[in-house]
């Protein structure tokens, strides 16, 4: 029942909530790119959503516009990072937009990380299971290591929240998320 009916209700109400927190930081984050470098102020991208349909990304532009740079190419002290585009990434701010993905009913507020059309090719039983949810703004692959972990670690960890979801899981996986933004803790 929770993962039916219940989860988009507590998305759409979250959602509503933390749009009136989020929108002033991203209206402040917003001017501070358009002062630091020029060039759009969101970053779009396209993302595999529930049952593999794509729908468009937002974030905040943490990176100057380079022709030179390969689209996907992502590390951690990256050369077109602007000084905002670093803080932003580090707190998750970049990230913020996605709120309106979850009101649009494109993502959910807990579950796997919406990746790319073209990581499909690399799906294993368990990424395509992760297709039969929405995805989140935070998962338990986020909480549990995200990025040190391997793709098959990852989309092991989306699998367990995808069978075991329920309200008691997604609360667990919000706490643990506050702790890993603020206290870049990983597990």
């Amino acid at each position: 029942m929770y993962k039916s009916f219940f989860k988009r209700f507590f998305d759409f109400v979250f959602g509503v909530i933390f749009v009136f927190i989020s929108v002033p930081l991203i209206v402040v984050f917003a001017c501070l790119i358009a002062l630091e470098s020029k060039g759009p102020i969101f970053f779009k991208q396209e993302r595999l959503g529930k049952s593999g349909k794509t729908f468009i990304l937002l974030k905040l532009r943490s990176l100057r516009i380079n022709n030179e740079r390969k689209e996907n190419q992502i590390f951690k002290d990256h050369p077109d990072m602007t000084p905002t585009g670093k803080f932003i990434r580090r707190f998750k701010i970049d990230g913020l937009p996605h709120i309106f993905n979850v009101l649009k009913g494109d993502m959910s507020i807990v579950g796997p990380r919406p990746c790319l059309p073209s990581l499909i090719e690399k799906f294993d039983e368990n990424g395509y299971f992760r297709l039969k949810v929405r995805p989140g703004l935070t998962g338990c692959s986020q909480v549990n290591g995200n990025a040190y972990n391997s793709w098959a670690t990852r989309w092991e960890l989306d699998r367990y929240h995808v069978e075991n979801m329920s309200l008691l899981l997604d609360f667990k996986i919000l706490i643990a998320t506050i702790g890993v933004v603020l206290f870049w803790r990983r597990k």
